[in-house]
């Protein structure tokens, strides 16, 4: 392939031990400057270009996922099905709640206080 390919992507996971990688080194095609350090690398970037714009199409939508249906030309199942896989493949488990989305629900519910909610969140 091309390195000027748009559809290459990197690995996010090292292939020897299964740990995610960091990038460590970003360079300018334009000037060659170069970069090197601890850089956090964007998980929606590994996504391809459908998952991508299945993606953007699901958020200007403001999640609305008949609107995703009818733009992927698909049933409701399989559109459930392909934003499933997308949530999977940025390492969110679709269906379950995050833990700050579960910290938050019980301060709103009294359960917890504001000091421990801070804490837990940071």
């Amino acid at each position: 392939m091309d390195s000027s390919d748009p559809t290459r992507r990197p690995p996010r996971d090292c292939p020897v031990c299964g740990t995610r990688l960091r990038l460590t080194r970003l360079s300018c095609e334009g000037c060659g400057t170069e970069l090197s350090g601890s850089f956090d690398s964007c998980e929606f970037c590994a996504l391809g270009a459908d998952d991508r714009e299945t993606l953007r199409v699901f958020l200007a939508s403001r999640g609305n996922m008949k609107e995703l249906e009818r733009h992927l030309g698909v049933s409701y199942p399989t559109a459930r099905a392909r934003f499933d896989a997308i949530l999977a493949r940025i390492g969110i488990e679709p269906g379950a709640p995050s833990a700050r989305l579960e910290i938050l629900e019980g301060l709103a519910r009294g359960e917890i206080g504001v000091d421990d909610a801070l804490r837990r969140l940071t």
